[in-house]
């Protein structure tokens, strides 16, 4: 997402003295996408008419390409010609380029998510030929089609985000309404006291998800389940689901969980972190496609302080969700 390089997750783990140690990858992670979809699945059908041609009539740049090409090992369930090849499996090591290297690494930096360029391709292309065709027969007609072109490349929007840099804050991870503050006696990640923040992202918000601290990917969990509607409480416990486990750069490295959880029409998770990566405060990991909910998990401790409540709209990156402090202000939530 905001990385600059196409280097696999994790590339470069190694145990650190005094910290967790690093997992291994999820058996069920078996892409950033691991939930797959009909679009992915496109995606990857035209990367093998992509792969013909290149070796067809661009010899010269797949030497080039290969030259260039950092790596052991293809990890891939095809042949990875250049960086494109890699993009949905970039949490499973391998094969990949420095970003000086890779030709494609501008669509990083695009306004809109890279993992959505599928979709806006496929669908919000469909509804503007769709308002084209219709503009021909009966113009006020093409009006539908084309809000809702409008409305999917909105949807994948990628705005930046001015991210705090005080010690002790913790970031919101999604764009949203928060719908649930809730204290846990006992989380068995976080060893302890916690407390949750469940927040609600509806079809208008933005839907990157951002690392909530300067952390340490510990490890990662996914789950399959159901499409319920994510205001539901059950949705927490029943929907599909991927769980990123962090530890804190900084001392006392606290432990923080942050919970992608798939909506009734969000149905599919994206993560391109992988155990071993660092994140930085605000960095961007993924993002669930079409309404859906995301939960914090923090731990409790004196100096904790609460910056919303129930019924705030935050912002991924930059809605201070919490700080960790010691002064005379804190509260118990």
């Amino acid at each position: 997402m905001t990385h600059q390089t196409t280097e696999p997750a994790g590339a470069h783990a190694t145990a650190v003295p005094g910290r967790l140690p690093i997992e291994p990858l999820d058996p069920a992670i078996r892409s950033i996408q691991p939930g797959g979809g009909v679009c992915m699945r496109i995606e990857l059908g035209w990367g093998r008419l992509r792969r013909s041609y290149l070796r067809l009539f661009r010899r010269s740049y797949l030497r080039r390409m290969e030259a260039l090409r950092r790596g052991a090992e293809n990890r891939c369930p095809h042949a990875v010609l250049d960086p494109r090849d890699v993009k949905f499996f970039r949490n499973q090591g391998g094969y990949w380029w420095d970003a000086a290297d890779d030709p494609f690494a501008w669509r990083d930096r695009l306004p809109v998510a890279r993992v959505g360029l599928a979709e806006l391709l496929l669908l919000s292309g469909g509804c503007f030929v769709l308002a084209l065709i219709a503009a021909l027969v009966y113009w006020p007609v093409a009006v539908v089609p084309a809000a809702l072109g409008l409305f999917i490349i909105a949807f994948f929007r990628n705005p930046r985000r001015e991210i705090p840099d005080a010690a002790g804050q913790v970031v919101s991870p999604a764009d949203g309404k928060v719908v649930t503050i809730e204290e846990l006696a006992h989380d068995d990640y976080v060893g302890g006291r916690a407390v949750l923040i469940g927040i609600f992202l509806s079809v208008f918000d933005v839907h990157m998800n951002r690392s909530p601290v300067a952390a340490r990917v510990i490890g990662l969990s996914y789950r399959r389940g159901k499409f319920l509607n994510a205001l539901r409480a059950a949705s927490t416990q029943e929907n599909e689901q991927l769980a990123l486990r962090l530890e804190e750069n900084a001392p006392p490295h606290r432990r923080l969980v942050v919970r992608q959880i798939a909506g009734a029409i969000a149905r599919r998770i994206v993560c391109v972190a992988a155990p071993g990566d660092d994140l930085d405060r605000g960095e961007l990991f993924g993002m669930i496609k079409l309404g859906s909910r995301t939960e914090l998990v923090l731990p409790w401790e004196p100096g904790l302080q609460l910056r919303v409540a129930v019924g705030d709209r935050v912002r991924a990156g930059s809605s201070v969700m919490a700080e960790y402090g010691s002064d005379a202000n804190e509260r118990d939530p």
